[in-house]
């Protein structure tokens, strides 16, 4: 590894809340800044001039370190929780903020990071160029569809179709925010954009879940989505956040 550095807001160990791995350990490298700013997201979209990182996996002993972090640092910690505790994580999670805005750093840390966990990336699923350039070091991706009710995004669309072709090669699922304002046809068009590149591939409503683990949506509007979505895709899942149940934020 050479001298290169990145901006991140926390290192640490985890379970997965969302989507098709949730309740699977992980360990969670959260990079800062994004290119977007959704209404319902909780983390700052601008970087940080410190990057909390965890000495003990799963133990929230955090210090704080100025960034960017160097990327040697990064490894040596993985490569020692490795050796500390072998087998309790199931892969690394890359996420954000948008992870993939810092795409040329991410092409010399992901194939280093993967030599000790499969790499799962959590993204929102527009920047397809940046994508490209990794998939080769990428194992799972967990990508989004930004619906207008809840992210305040129109037209993203052809962006999110043409993410998803690339990303349908590797173990990749799509992850959508739903609320009481989102309507049956945002749900039609996601399941129509996704069917359109491969029906197989899993749909996950994620219900609005506030930093309490309330969710507001009815059970019956829930069922509504998935019944409406089900017309086309083959796997459609309800799945909240659910580390926000036990105060894993």
């Amino acid at each position: 590894m050479n001298k290169s550095s990145a901006d991140l807001i926390e290192v640490f160990s985890s379970i997965q809340g969302e989507g098709l791995l949730v309740g699977l350990r992980q360990v969670f490298i959260r990079f800062s800044g994004c290119n977007l700013t959704c209404s319902y997201c909780d983390t700052e979209p601008d970087r940080t001039q410190y990057c909390q990182l965890e000495s003990t996996p799963g133990r929230r002993d955090f210090f704080q370190v100025e960034n960017p972090v160097p990327v040697d640092r990064l490894v040596n910690l993985v490569s020692g929780w490795q050796r500390g505790w072998p087998g309790i994580h199931h892969s690394i999670s890359i996420t954000g903020g948008e992870p993939l805005l810092c795409h040329q750093l991410l092409q010399e840390l992901l194939p280093a990071l993967r030599h000790y966990l499969p790499i799962y990336l959590e993204t929102n699923g527009i920047l397809h160029g940046q994508l490209a350039q990794l998939l080769d070091h990428v194992d799972y991706v967990s990508m989004d569809i930004k619906l207008p009710s809840t992210s305040g995004y129109t037209d993203l669309w052809q962006a999110h179709e043409e993410f998803l072709r690339l990303a349908a090669s590797k173990k990749t699922y799509v992850k959508t925010v739903i609320g009481t304002d989102t309507e049956d046809w945002e749900i039609i068009r996601t399941a129509e954009l996704v069917a359109a590149i491969d029906s197989r591939i899993p749909l996950i409503l994620q219900p609005f879940t506030d930093l309490k683990g309330r969710v507001n949506l009815s059970a019956i509007r829930m069922l509504e989505m998935q019944e409406t979505a089900n017309r086309y895709l083959q796997e459609v899942r309800i799945i909240p956040q659910t580390h926000k149940f036990i105060g894993q934020l």
